[in-house]
């Protein structure tokens, strides 16, 4: 039996419209090894890890396979300071160019300058959104992927006046308090007795 393709489109079959829907299993397992979402210590299959759907429009213009609609869903994260649940809506226009793999430039770092091989070169805007396909399929799961991928903000907040975490014994300082002192820098440790006279 054929492996079930769902986010694949045959390239015979455009122009076409299509609804994809990504279910919370796949945006879990897309999103392991992020330390904002492992931080949860969510289960396989988590049900909250979020969901997606992609309205998309999808053309051909020779060999070039373009790719326009929306896309909606959420996903949730722990947040920076007290690691507890934070949902992240996505709201998004897509517009995308899908082309065989053979026509995109390959990457070799050889072919690269010294002075522009550094991390922050500039990409021209019209590298930006270019996915390659093979064959006559073409495949949305690395761009709907992606879309939940750079939703994850690098230090998400449950909220802008979160206190965070106890350092010292890890009780969530939103909930309760605490009666830890923060410890001496032991730089300065020794100033502890000093008196200065007046």
């Amino acid at each position: 039996m054929a492996k079930e393709m769902p986010f694949q489109v045959l390239v015979r079959d455009l122009p076409t419209h299509r609804k994809f829907e990504v279910t919370p299993e796949l945006v879990g397992d897309w999103l392991k090894g992020m330390p904002m979402r492992d931080a949860l210590g969510a289960p396989e299959g988590d049900p909250d890890a979020g969901h997606g759907v992609a309205e998309l429009d999808l053309y051909a213009d020779g060999s070039h396979v373009f790719a326009a609609g929306t896309f909606r869903g959420e996903l949730t994260v722990a947040c920076g300071r007290c690691i507890n649940p934070v949902r992240i809506t996505l709201d998004d226009k897509l517009l995308v160019t899908f082309m065989p793999r053979h026509e995109l430039p390959e990457d070799d770092d050889d072919d690269v300058p010294d002075d522009e091989d550094e991390v922050g070169a500039e990409v021209a805007e019209d590298d930006l959104d270019v996915f390659p396909y093979d064959g006559e399929r073409v495949d949305l799961e690395p761009l709907l992927r992606e879309q939940f991928v750079l939703a994850v903000p690098f230090a998400p907040l449950c909220a802008e006046t979160c206190k965070g975490l106890c350092p010292q014994c890890g009780i969530d300082r939103n909930t309760a308090s605490c009666s830890c002192t923060p410890p001496i820098d032991p730089r300065l440790a020794a100033l502890k007795g000093l008196k200065i006279p007046s």
